[in-house]
């Protein structure tokens, strides 16, 4: 089981109220800095029952963490725990879509580095 996976529903809430939101296409990403003695990135991911039934539910989780496999190592800060939450417009995207939206949130605050891929 990876360890950098946020689980507890403190662990949300926590980034949710204190950490900053960064509004893409096609999902919402939160970000808090854990200020931990051992940093490390935490991630979760989020799909609400707005998104659709099941089967999109799962679909939408699936290229969002897709999109975090492909850009946590490039991401500045070590402390970070991060939610993203997918909107709807997920669903008729495709995971290179979703990892350029994801990239270009990351990017315009200025928490990526090296070159943006496409």
């Amino acid at each position: 089981m990876p360890r950098n996976v946020l689980r507890s529903s403190w662990q949300f809430r926590l980034v949710y109220e204190h950490g900053k939101k960064v509004n893409c296409r096609h999902a919402v990403l939160f970000y808090y800095r854990s200020g931990e003695a051992e940093p490390r990135r935490m991630f979760g991911v989020v799909a609400s029952k707005r998104v659709g039934g099941a089967v999109e539910r799962n679909r939408a989780r699936r290229l969002l963490r897709e999109a975090v496999r492909s850009t946590a190592d490039r991401l500045v800060q070590e402390d970070l725990w991060v939610v993203l939450v997918a909107k709807r417009s997920i669903l008729g995207c495709s995971s290179r879509e979703i990892l350029s939206d994801i990239e270009a949130g990351w990017v315009g605050e200025g928490m990526i580095q090296g070159p943006v891929s496409h």
